[in-house]
């Protein structure tokens, strides 16, 4: 008979395969730059990571597996939206769930903190990235020409809209009181 508790060891080995989304810290850096070198033909390097991070807006989490970082995001905090910089999932565990969970915390950041959508760019040859980012509700909404400025490429600035039950367990979406009042007038 099972007393539905788990032994030390079966929740060590549980451990090693769930994922835990934290903030990103300095000792992360390594893995980190490893994953942005594997995933992107111009990647970041350690003094732009760290040169974003300094800014008071700028805010960047990590996906762990066990010890091991499998990826990463960096997004601003703005008054209305949260905008992803970069994202990226170790190539080794992609098309794993990671980047959906890594995405589901952003909309959890979004709602919880009343803001009402997430923007991000991607590369116009990043088809990849394109069809991940819409088959999480992403939708296209412009072109930003020659936005990259290391390559000239175009960009596809695509956002992100919570439906209404998503906004339900925060209380309702985001609504501007004082509209209400400028219309008395």
């Amino acid at each position: 008979m099972s007393t539905g508790r788990a032994t030390r060891r079966d929740r060590g080995a549980a451990d090693a395969t769930a994922l835990h989304i934290r903030w990103m810290i300095r000792r992360d850096m390594p893995d980190i730059t490893a994953i942005e070198t594997a995933s992107f033909e111009y990647a970041w390097t350690e003094d732009d990571f760290l040169r974003c991070l300094r800014q008071r807006n700028c805010i960047g989490m990590v996906a762990e597996r066990g010890e091991r970082i499998v990826g990463f995001m960096i997004y601003e905090l703005h008054r209305t939206r949260l905008h992803v910089l970069n994202f990226a999932v170790a190539p080794a565990v992609r098309r794993t769930g990671v980047g959906g969970l890594m995405v589901g915390k952003l909309v959890y950041k979004l709602c919880s903190h009343r803001r009402q959508k997430i923007t991000l760019a991607v590369r116009e040859g990043n088809t990849a990235a394109q069809l991940f980012f819409r088959a999480h509700r992403f939708q296209a909404a412009r072109v930003l020409r020659n936005y990259y400025e290391d390559s000239g490429e175009d960009a596809y600035q695509m956002e992100y809209t919570p439906h209404e039950h998503e906004w339900a367990a925060f209380g309702g979406a985001p609504v501007n009181r004082l509209a209400r009042y400028e219309d008395r007038e």
